[in-house]
């Protein structure tokens, strides 16, 4: 093994101990706030174009998804250990890999408010059904938690960021966050729930607001 990115554990056991609890939960716990931390990805939409003086916004946020890309490819050739593996990904992509595509697919091929709402979303909700599921005695409430969570972030969004009325506001954002949550649960192997639950709920917005306009009426035009 090459280069190792963590200490052995220290700082996740560290964790698990101040949550009251041993390394494996530092660990979830590690994996559950880099996750979360995914929503940095939005202030690409807030940054002016010049930011970064000799680099577009675009081409930062190129480099970098390229930089993830190339740091998971070395540890799938063995060159770097990173911490808070699961052993199924030791054969495949990182879920982190995933996620980074899908963070940069949404911010620069779907309309900003949908960006904003999916991003939202697969950040906060991801985690929130895993740490149920593994609570055997609350992991029958995930999916209702999940759902719910996800409605009020995309009604928030949607309502910041669009001028639709009330019930087309609250139809759509059901269906992003049933979407959501049905296509986190499905296991495969090389699909990871973190790319489809970012990406099939936009697509699932935008596709639903100029396909159905006799439900939603002119919901579309916000979006573009």
């Amino acid at each position: 093994m090459g280069w190792r990115l963590h200490r052995k554990g220290r700082w996740r056991a560290w964790l698990g101990k101040r949550l009251g609890g041993d390394a494996e939960l530092g660990d979830r716990a590690w994996r559950r706030i880099l996750h979360v931390a995914g929503a940095v990805s939005l202030l690409y939409l807030v940054l002016p174009q010049n930011f970064f003086v000799v680099l577009t916004t675009e081409e930062v946020l190129l480099i970098v998804l390229v930089a993830v890309l190339a740091l998971d490819a070395l540890r799938l050739a063995g060159q770097i250990e990173f911490p808070s593996m699961r052993p199924f990904e030791e054969g495949r992509p990182a879920s982190f890999s995933y996620f980074a595509i899908a963070l940069v697919a949404s911010l620069l091929l779907f309309p900003e408010v949908i960006a904003t709402a999916v991003i939202l979303v697969c950040a906060v909700v991801d985690p929130l059904l895993g740490e149920f599921r593994a609570s055997p005695r609350w992991a029958a409430y995930g999916p209702a938690a999940g759902v719910s969570v996800g409605f009020l972030l995309v009604v928030g969004v949607l309502a910041l960021g669009t001028s639709l009325a009330l019930p087309e506001l609250l139809a759509l954002a059901a269906l992003a966050a049933l979407v959501a949550v049905a296509v986190e649960r499905p296991k495969l192997p090389w699909v990871d729930d973190d790319l489809v639950m970012t990406l099939a709920p936009g697509v699932v917005l935008w596709g639903a607001a100029w396909l159905a306009p006799a439900l939603f009426g002119p919901v579309a035009r916000p979006f573009t």
